[in-house]
């Protein structure tokens, strides 16, 4: 037996390598994070839910928003009719691009969960991606969105904080 083969799973993680395999039918390993890693799952969970609340509270709301953007339009071209129609299908689009959303916010929290830095990453890309969707795309949001991205905010530093970056160890330039 080498001395690779007597590593623990932290250790190869540690020197950039990756953990054993599960085989079908083995127990997965129990993975311990650190609190704040623990908290920020739940808080990427939380966030999700939220995020998803808010935008099924503005379906819900559309006559109000369909009026206002009624009320601001002048150009004689887009009819009432026109408009509710482009606003119901944004504000379904908005729904279901929030639910892809959150699967990839819980996916991606979960593999940081169990120390992956690799999906640390991309959970500091996504949020910014999804802002960007939100303002450029559509920029209609609420309240409830708004405090969705602070909890995504809150969420992301928690991974970020000193006392967890042994937790996410950098890949070793020869694995």
């Amino acid at each position: 037996m080498d001395d690779k083969e007597r590593l623990t799973d932290d250790e190869r993680r540690k020197r950039g390598g990756a953990p054993d395999p599960v085989l079908p039918g083995e127990q997965a390993p129990k993975v311990t994070p650190p609190r704040p890693v623990a908290v920020s799952f739940w808080l990427w969970v939380a966030g999700g839910v939220v995020l998803i609340l808010g935008y099924v509270q503005l379906l819900t709301s559309k006559s109000a928003i369909i009026d206002q953007i009624v009320k601001q339009t002048t150009d004689p071209k887009y009819t009432p009719q026109i408009i509710a129609d482009g606003v119901t299908s944004r504000l379904w689009y908005m729904l279901f691009g929030s639910v892809i959303f959150v699967l990839l916010f819980l996916l991606f929290a979960y593999k940081a969960r169990e120390g992956t830095r690799s999906a640390r990453t991309v959970l500091t890309v996504l949020p910014i991606v999804m802002l960007l969707l939100i303002f450029v795309i559509a920029p209609i949001i609420n309240y409830l969105t708004l405090v969705a991205v602070l909890l995504f905010v809150i969420a992301l530093v928690l991974l970020y904080l000193p006392s967890v970056a042994g937790y996410f160890p950098k890949a070793g330039r020869k694995p």
